[in-house]
């Protein structure tokens, strides 16, 4: 049997197909620019020899549903799905859960209009991940559809860490609390950290980075979430490409009262324009440290800053932890930048937590260890996938 994974997105859909017999990746691809004149569509998937082969096309592609008609047709054509009946479950990536979902929810209609009610909650993100759900279920109407929430991996934390220090009835009435987000990443690393560490997951105590353009760090005490930095959206935090992170919230009535910034103005300037391209223009890291090595200032302050921010997530979750199995690093940035992660967790040694400069730098893939062998803490660094864990949880919903 196979399992597709969907992740749609306001004109995209992301898409990948396992088999569920070893979770290899048969095919994968996207559908891109949906609604434009000219959408794209990419596909790459294992031929009978074996052998990897890959396809591309420019054409109008009218919504979500002609998409997804493309993506199975295909599917179907490269022969990586020959009937649908072949499909055990479709797993959709949901951003946004709030309090409704603690797990992986088989989808009815119910679960449907739960999640339009979160709508308010994740206004660019939920809406287009409906879409996809309600699509999938015209077009695969006998097929389980099971939506995997990234919030749900955070509903185990305390009400001291989710609760905000504001009126009360602000949280009881209108749901205002931290939820947090990448829970399905930081929940997938945090399962292969146990596994590299060979002890059971509800025996770790971890801190897992997320670094990519959106990044985010995740307290995990004896397997469960306890603490995340994002909050009731993807703003607060840790510094990322475009959205500034942790600030003083007064700035927003600062920057209203002297400037004339409106909501929409404050709401574009925090989410896209801030971060690391606020700071020296640019968001792709790799960019900003060719630009420090020319001697860019503003490149050096922005590798600066993120490291100082990523130093002080570490530390407060030490201290709430009390006890730390291993530091863990994923996402774009936490597996490839080892400048990021040595200037993370440098000067830590008296946290137990000791990099290895050889190991750290290496050009090496995969999942592997950059402490030094006698750290107590493990710095380990773990690629994400994402797609993998909504696969598997979507045959655990729907088992």
């Amino acid at each position: 049997m196979k399992v597709l994974v969907l992740n749609s997105g306001s004109s995209s859909i992301k898409f990948q197909l396992f088999s569920d017999d070893d979770w290899t990746v048969l095919a994968s691809g996207s559908v891109t620019r949906i609604g434009e004149a000219q959408a794209r569509i990419e596909r790459s998937w294992v031929d009978t020899h074996g052998e990897l082969q890959t396809a591309k096309d420019s054409l109008a592609v009218s919504g979500h549903r002609d998409g997804l008609e493309r993506i199975i047709a295909g599917l179907q054509e490269c022969g990586s799905l020959a009937d649908l009946s072949e499909l055990r479950a479709v797993g959709h990536r949901v951003v946004h859960g709030g309090e409704a979902f603690h797990a992986p929810t088989v989808v009815d209609d119910d679960v449907v209009e739960v999640v339009r009610r979160m709508i308010p909650l994740a206004p660019l993100h939920n809406p287009a991940n409906l879409d996809g759900i309600l699509v999938a279920r015209e077009l695969f109407p006998d097929v389980p559809q099971v939506a995997v929430f990234d919030t749900a991996f955070h509903q185990t934390m305390p009400r001291t860490s989710y609760r905000y220090a504001i009126p009360e009835y602000l949280y009881r009435e209108h749901r205002v609390r931290r939820y947090g987000f990448h829970g399905t990443s930081h929940h997938y690393v945090a399962k292969r950290a146990a596994a590299m560490l060979r002890k059971p997951l509800e025996h770790c105590n971890l801190i897992t980075l997320h670094l990519g353009n959106g990044a985010s760090a995740t307290a995990v005490r004896d397997g469960t979430s306890v603490d995340t930095s994002m909050g009731m959206t993807p703003l607060e935090g840790l510094i990322m490409g475009t959205r500034c992170g942790d600030i003083d919230p007064a700035i927003h009535f600062y920057l209203s009262k002297n400037l004339g910034f409106d909501n929409q103005t404050l709401d574009d300037l925090l989410n896209r324009q801030s971060g690391l391209v606020g700071i020296c223009g640019v968001n792709d890291m790799r960019e900003i440290h060719r630009l420090a090595e020319q001697g860019d200032e503003n490149a050096e302050l922005a590798i600066g800053m993120t490291c100082h921010r990523l130093k002080k997530y570490i530390g407060g979750y030490y201290a709430e932890l009390g006890r730390v199995d291993a530091v863990v690093f994923t996402g774009g940035i936490g597996e490839n930048d080892a400048e990021v992660r040595a200037r993370s967790c440098g000067g830590l040694t008296g946290l137990g937590i000791a990099l290895d400069e050889t190991r750290n730098s290496a050009d090496d893939s995969g999942e592997r260890v950059v402490s030094r062998p006698e750290s107590p803490v493990k710095v380990l660094v773990i690629p994400t996938n994402e797609e993998l864990e909504i696969a598997r949880q979507a045959v655990e919903a729907v088992a």
